[in-house]
């Protein structure tokens, strides 16, 4: 029994040892954790050092991963989110999926094989791997932006697949079966179960949590979030549904709930380890000597079925009007087979619909479809050609706010900073895609844009936005946006960056509500320094500093009203006279507040 146990011991040290060297060493050199858990495993797996055996187990414990992923995924998506995404899931999900399994089908019968292995082999291969696509995206932070949604909702999609999948393998099989429930008996006891869920998640959970919550015992709340997770997947697979499905379901019903947080919070952990587990076993599960024996027929199967279903995914997501970088970027990151595949697989074995060479030559193509998509993920990010900022189209925005930010500069940022620190949300534009990658990474929801372009500004919510902040320093743009903002929006309130006194003229005259100087705080403060560094008193510093800015401001506001753009630098007398009165008057109210401050001194 303590060998066993020592055994065992061995093999969690072996496991997290092979992650904690790979993962850190093919993150620096640039190839991502994903392929650092597949290398991990296939070295210490049964094919390498065999330092590990049963991969089985291992990848069966591990699924626990993805469908915590899939949890902490739908705590992300609010209910009125899914349903805003139904025609992604439906109609680009059902579209990709039908079409891939086709013309993998009449692909793989061209390898000698009978249309109904041809069809099993197909559907197997068109299941992406949920885990992998998560992950990546995850990692590149775009699981918010509106090509990770898209690709979520046709994985969620391919997760509903599993059911009709299993029952055709049934129906194409030729045991006899004396106890079968028809298909709709099937469909009604999924929907029943989904129903149930709902309806707990809907009206149970959130009071449970908040009796827990009272109790102030950390692990029961713990013991609480992975309860849910497992709870729901459980359900979902008795129904028949995937587990997966369980649990991303049980998140949306909890993603609007005070708990959310706290649930990431208890999750994450458990998560991260399961889904590198998840990929190790997935390393370890490629058989060497099977992938030897038929290296060709594999080396061509994979081939084929991920250029067919890579073309399917680009001329889909084309006809969908994604650009050709996304559909590019979708073809290369779900070309792949997936972890439900060996489900398919091994149930069509179990009912003699494919044999075990089929089924092993077939586990061999998904396995190595799922090492190779990282390493043309990278090769692609290396190697395409780099648009220029003027041949990237614009990113779709799919969350309009009352605030508008245009730039996302020097300036801009600390703006934004200001107001999504005190809670309120932005839609942020700019027109850098380095800037905006970096931002969105950085977890600050961004999109590239040209605010110049008007049809950009409405999409981005200027119609209905109350406050637009342009903080971009081209100096005619900045007043064409003014205009066209007064004139699609006329309530809205303006807040303009102006690069010197002469452009805060043009902004006023176009018609924004403030117009801030890029440099004059600024200079404000230094000017403020400089009069302390000479002596001055700190409050009287302030005192003179606050004068100045009001009526500098003042100052502006009125050579604005007699500003005369044909007029050369100093050149305007009216806007000489009234500079030289606001000088004079400026002077004796400020030597007015040195006086008084003196006479209280004396006092």
């Amino acid at each position: 029994m303590e060998a066993q146990g020592a055994g065992d011991l061995i093999r969690v040290v072996t496991l997290l040892g092979a992650a904690v060297v790979a993962v850190p060493l093919f993150k620096r050199i640039g190839l991502g954790s994903v392929l650092g858990y597949l290398a991990a495993g296939l070295i210490i797996g049964p094919f390498g050092l065999k330092l590990v055996t049963d991969s089985h187990a291992i990848l069966h414990i591990a699924e626990f991963g993805v469908v915590m992923f899939l949890f902490m995924i739908g705590l992300e998506m609010k209910p009125s989110h899914l349903w805003s995404l139904r025609k992604q899931i439906f109609g680009l999900g059902s579209l990709q999926v039908v079409i891939s399994a086709l013309l993998m089908t009449l692909v793989s019968v061209q390898f000698g094989i009978s249309w109904e292995v041809a069809f099993i082999c197909s559907s197997g291969f068109v299941l992406t791997s949920t885990a992998i696509v998560m992950q990546v995206l995850g990692e590149r932070k775009r699981l918010s932006t509106r090509p990770g949604q898209k690709m979520v909702s046709i994985l969620l999609f391919e997760d509903l697949l599993i059911v009709p999948l299993l029952a055709i393998v049934t129906y194409l099989s030729p045991l006899e079966t004396e106890s079968t429930i028809s298909w709709w008996e099937s469909a009604t006891i999924a929907l029943v179960a989904l129903a149930m869920l709902v309806l707990i998640g809907r009206f149970i959970l959130n009071p449970v949590f908040r009796i827990l919550a009272d109790s102030k015992a950390r692990e029961v709340m713990t013991a609480a979030a992975l309860f849910v997770v497992l709870g729901s997947a459980l359900l979902m697979e008795e129904a028949g549904l995937s587990q997966a499905m369980g649990a991303f379901v049980a998140g949306v019903m909890l993603s609007e709930s005070a708990f959310r947080h706290q649930l990431e919070a208890d999750i994450e952990p458990f998560r991260g380890l399961l889904l590198g587990l998840f990929f190790l076993g997935v390393g370890m599960s490629l058989n060497l000597t099977v992938v030897a024996e038929n290296w060709m027929l594999i080396g061509i199967g994979v081939f084929a079925l991920m250029l067919t279903k890579g073309i399917c995914i680009y001329l889909v997501a084309r006809a969908a009007k994604s650009t050709h970088k996304t559909a590019m970027e979708r073809a290369l990151l779900m070309a792949q087979g997936g972890e439900f595949a060996f489900v398919l697989f091994a149930q069509a074995f179990n009912q003699k619909v494919i044999d075990e060479t089929v089924n092993a030559n077939m586990t061999a193509i998904v396995v190595l479809s799922m090492v190779l998509t990282p390493i043309m993920l990278v090769l692609y990010e290396k190697f395409a050609p780099k648009p220029t900022a003027e041949e990237l189209p614009a990113d779709e925005i799919d969350e309009q706010h009352p605030i508008l930010i245009v730039g996302m500069g020097r300036f801009g940022q600390i703006v934004n900073d200001l107001l999504r620190l005190s809670g309120y949300a932005t839609t942020v534009v700019d027109l850098n895609p380095d800037m905006i990658k970096g931002f969105n990474e950085y977890g600050i929801k961004s999109y590239f844009g040209d605010a110049s372009r008007r049809e950009f500004l409405i999409a981005a919510g200027l119609e209905q936005a109350e406050i637009l902040v342009i903080a971009i320093n081209n100096k005619e743009q900045a007043e064409n946006i003014v205009h066209f903002a007064r004139e699609v929006n006329p309530n809205i309130k303006i807040i303009a960056r102006a690069y010197d006194r002469f452009s805060t003229f043009a902004l006023h005259e176009a018609g924004a509500d403030e117009i801030i100087r890029e440099t004059f705080d600024a200079a404000v403060r230094a000017g403020k320094r400089a009069l302390e560094t000479l002596g001055m008193e700190p409050e009287l510093v302030k005192e003179i500093g606050d004068y100045y800015f009001d009526a500098d401001r003042h100052e502006v506001a009125l050579m604005s009203q007699v500003y005369d753009p044909n007029m050369g630098l100093f050149q305007n007398p009216l806007m000489r006279d009234i500079a030289r009165e606001c000088d004079q008057k400026m002077a004796a109210d400020i030597q007015e507040i040195i006086l008084r401050a003196k006479e209280k001194e004396e006092e």
